[in-house]
């Protein structure tokens, strides 16, 4: 009896200890699945960036001089030679095209005749004035005749007197029979052919200026206001990485019965060569006085009665509460004008249920 005894308590010894061995083991277990640190949780992000709160607007529009001349000749007459083509550069004082200067020619060797004539005349008259003043003097010739002298001396200077105007004139018209150019530009149209008959003042030669180009482009009259206020721009499509400065001209009275638009010109003073007539171009309209603001998802605003906040995160995985100044509240999004630097990442779905020392993971999309 006292052996079974014995074994009897060594057995119940030996249950306890292993229950408490396993006890122990199974204590070790939690702690190390306790300890373990919790995966990175994913969230998706949305990236701040700033800009105008009132959106640039763009339209497409034409290079153009602001000065397009159509010459003429100043005097009638037959065309003889037509010295430049479409596109061709010319410049100040070049001649553009000639007429026929034979009857000019006549004509202007005709009022030298008459020159020489009237000097002729005059010189007789005066003669015959100071004839009759010295007769006068001496008592030897009535007042009368003093008088008709006199006229005829005066007629005679007045003849002289026209036809030095004549000749000046015709010299005028025989030069006015080769046309130049007044300023340096490009010919866009010839409207003469050598041997056409051409009136005084007819369009002959059309010739757009180089001094200035500018833009031309239909604004809508929701935008009007925005052109006579806002900063413009310009690029071209043709080097679209360089932008010009411009500046509203002219805008026209009224808007055009079919498209319901408004001509605009904007010079370029910074135009160069590059800048060609003809040339597309996109003009840009921005309000220099809106606020540049950052536009982010509804869902991504953390507020729990103090300031409202966004969770952005690093390159590490870490977040941080930021608080941020609200503008307005659209129907999806939050406009804020500061609090977050450009292009922060900043958590957008499920902030409420996100702690600030929990390590983030971002993720493209989630999927459940």
């Amino acid at each position: 009896m006292f052996v079974r005894s014995v074994l009897s308590s060594y057995s119940k010894l030996l249950a306890g200890a292993s229950l408490a061995l396993m006890a122990v083991a199974l204590a070790g277990c939690n702690d190390t699945v306790a300890e373990k640190a919790e995966p990175p949780r994913p969230v998706l992000v949305a990236t701040a960036h700033y800009e105008a709160e009132t959106p640039e607007r763009s339209f497409v529009g034409t290079i153009k001089p602001r000065i397009e001349s159509d010459l003429g000749f100043r005097v009638a007459g037959k065309v003889a030679k037509r010295l430049v083509e479409v596109g061709q550069t010319v410049e100040v004082g070049q001649p553009l095209a000639t007429l026929d200067e034979v009857d000019l020619k006549l004509q202007a060797e005709q009022a030298v005749a008459e020159q020489t004539a009237a000097t002729g005349v005059l010189a007789q008259a005066a003669a015959a004035e100071q004839r009759a003043k010295d007769l006068k003097a001496k008592g030897w010739t009535t007042d009368a005749q003093m008088d008709s002298s006199r006229a005829a001396a005066d007629e005679a200077r007045a003849r002289l007197n026209r036809a030095e105007r004549s000749v000046e004139l015709t010299n005028n018209s025989l030069s006015y029979a080769t046309l130049v150019a007044d300023a340096r530009g490009v010919v866009t149209a010839t409207l003469i052919e050598p041997g056409q008959v051409v009136a005084a003042g007819q369009a002959s030669i059309r010739v757009a200026r180089f001094a200035e180009k500018e833009a031309v482009v239909a604004i809508p009259e929701t935008l009007v206001e925005r052109a006579k206020s806002g900063v413009a721009s310009v690029t071209l499509w043709s080097e679209p990485n360089r932008k010009y400065a411009a500046k509203l001209r002219e805008i026209a009275p009224a808007a055009d019965p079919a498209t319901r638009t408004y001509l605009a010109k904007f010079s370029l003073p910074e135009a160069d060569d590059k800048v060609a007539l003809g040339m597309t171009a996109t003009l840009t309209l921005s309000d220099a006085a809106t606020e540049r603001v950052a536009r982010l998802p509804l869902s991504a605003l953390f507020n729990e009665g103090g300031k409202p906040s966004f969770y952005v995160v690093d390159d590490n995985g870490a977040v941080t509460l930021q608080p941020v100044t609200v503008k307005s509240y659209e129907s999806s999004d939050v406009v804020i004008t500061g609090g977050v630097p450009e292009a922060a990442r900043i958590v957008a779905l499920g902030v409420q249920k996100l702690d600030p020392s929990q390590k983030v993971r971002i993720v493209s999309s989630l999927s459940f």
